[in-house]
């Protein structure tokens, strides 16, 4: 009986897997093949093309405030959450937390502007020091519950549990509506939404690719331009940038 029951659900488990396209094209870029790109009604994996960097960020920001939430009833701010390849460009995750922000929670009179952040109630934030003395570490993320301008304070939610933070100490925040996939290594989320343009070329490798889709539990949708998604899977190749380290340590 034992060994019936475990064998059961291990069927059930392969088939779950299998009748999820993100687990599918996982596999496929890990691999080093492109994923099926094919749209179909309730799949769980979407492609969307983006010819240039401008329009990227005008679908990506359609894509996360209304079709995600519209179709799967996710919250945007809450359960959506993406994944860069790197920071910098117009569609690193830099740029896209300032055009997410705008979309999704508009800074209003209550706000923050520091260390060139501007905070306001409402947006989720990442922690990016460890901090042992309030118990939230690198990578913790949390959302805005409070901004005390008399007292110079600002308090975030960390799954449950207020941390209350100086107006002085805000340099260990950062917005988190989009975030790098080296940032987000050992989080899952409902939905993630992974940006690929050839700006990123230094960083698009199959490694980082196949690591971002997994993160989406429920959900895992790119957006950019099929090249960069060529160039991305093609790469195995994830330490370019260290190809002379080995011989100055020897």
């Amino acid at each position: 009986m034992v060994g019936a029951r475990a064998s059961a659900r291990l069927t059930e488990v392969f088939r779950q897997a299998a009748e999820s396209q993100v687990m599918v094209n996982a596999h496929r870029i890990n691999q080093g093949q492109m994923p099926e790109l094919r749209q179909c009604e309730g799949s769980d994996f979407f492609f969307i093309d983006a010819p240039d960097p401008e329009e990227g960020v005008r679908k990506l920001l359609t894509v996360v405030r209304e079709r995600i939430p519209a179709r799967f009833g996710l919250d945007p701010v809450r359960d959506v959450q993406v994944l860069c390849p790197m920071n910098r460009g117009g569609l690193g995750a830099r740029s896209l937390n300032i055009e997410l922000q705008k979309a999704l929670n508009p800074p209003g009179e209550l706000r923050v502007e520091c260390f060139g952040w501007t905070f306001c109630p409402g947006d989720q934030v990442m922690q990016v020091a460890n901090d042992y003395d309030r118990e939230v570490y690198n990578g913790d993320l949390g959302v805005i519950s409070a901004i005390d301008p008399e007292e110079r304070e600002l308090t975030v939610r960390f799954e449950g549990r207020e941390v209350t933070y100086g107006f002085g100490e805000l340099d260990e925040l950062v917005l988190a509506y989009a975030t790098t996939t080296h940032k987000a290594q050992g989080s899952e989320y409902p939905a993630v939404v992974i940006p690929l343009t050839t700006q990123h070329y230094a960083m698009l490798a199959r490694n980082l690719l196949y690591t971002g889709a997994i993160h989406g539990k429920r959900l895992a949708g790119l957006v950019g331009q099929r090249s960069a998604l060529g160039i991305a899977v093609k790469n195995r190749n994830t330490r370019r940038r260290w190809s002379k380290f080995r011989e100055w340590l020897a």
